[in-house]
């Protein structure tokens, strides 16, 4: 299910998977950053929307480039943190953030567009508002890592992340499994690294 923060940011923010793009066409939103993999097709949802601005990102969900994968790119965050600066300078901003689930990277990107925009805000506040959005939230950790330096906040965000993802394990320990089997056992370890420090 889809989910939006409004009063605690300087835009309304919203963050869902492409199957529930159609629930968000009359919803005033003004900027979209769609994160899709590199193949896939822009999603035919976007013509029901009202005339917006909008970033495509095409990169797969992975931490690690592989030969048949296309990792985010240091690049395509600072693309991404340009995009959330103009969302932040827009008056009555209404931004939305897809994945193909609105899970890893949509969360990922969202978090970190909070955080350039709330500089105040400990990198916790940010995720937690996140997680609080999308209960499922997994941001990927190489996304998380860009903005970490990109934002100069000295693996702060890295380490708030495990938290994150210690809180999807609790609820779901096989999810952790499946992570590992996907090449993504840096982020499960830091939701090991997050439980020693507690």
């Amino acid at each position: 299910m889809s989910a939006e923060l409004s009063p605690f940011a300087p835009f309304r923010l919203t963050i869902c998977g492409i199957p529930e793009l159609e629930e968000h066409g009359a919803a005033g939103v003004t900027h979209v950053l769609s994160i899709l993999g590199p193949d896939w097709p822009d999603p035919p949802e976007f013509a029901d929307f009202a005339p917006h601005q909008r970033l495509v990102l095409r990169f797969h969900d992975v931490i690690e480039p592989g030969p048949d994968q296309i990792a985010p790119t240091r690049a395509d965050v600072e693309r991404l943190l340009v995009f959330g600066r103009e969302v932040s300078d827009t008056p009555d901003a209404h931004l939305l953030v897809h994945c193909h689930a609105g899970v890893s990277r949509s969360t990922a990107a969202a978090a970190l567009i909070l955080m350039q925009a709330n500089p105040e805000w400990p990198a916790s506040t940010a995720l937690d508002a996140i997680a609080a959005l999308r209960p499922r939230a997994w941001p990927n950790l190489r996304i998380l890592e860009f903005g970490d330096a990109l934002l100069g906040r000295n693996g702060e965000i890295v380490a708030a992340a495990g938290a994150i993802y210690r809180r999807v394990l609790a609820r779901d320990p096989e999810f952790g499994e499946q992570m590992i089997d996907a090449g993504r056992g840096r982020e499960v370890r830091a939701a090991l690294g997050a439980a020693d420090r507690k």
